[in-house]
């Protein structure tokens, strides 16, 4: 265990900032999963929205690579634009 003062504090504010990640990687997560199951290409567009502002905020925190949230943005428009 940690024995000063600032290693507890820093404990402390990590487990709280891993676990708010946490949340939120996972909503991102669902959030695709739904877009990807979604078949009317009007309410996949409103979604993706939704979507690529979640990664984009993932990417601007650092819970997620930056390319790797471009990459899963183009995959998903992809989806979308396939839609009919």
């Amino acid at each position: 265990m940690a024995n000063h003062q600032s290693a507890m504090k820093r404990i402390r504010s990590s487990e709280t900032k891993r676990l708010t990640n946490r949340y939120f990687h996972k909503t991102t997560r669902n959030a695709m999963k739904k877009l990807r199951l979604t078949s009317k290409k009007k309410d996949a567009g409103a979604l993706l929205v939704e979507v690529t502002s979640m990664l984009d905020k993932l990417a601007k925190r650092n819970v997620i690579h930056k390319n790797k949230a471009g990459n899963l943005v183009g995959k998903l428009t992809r989806h979308v634009n396939a839609l009919k």
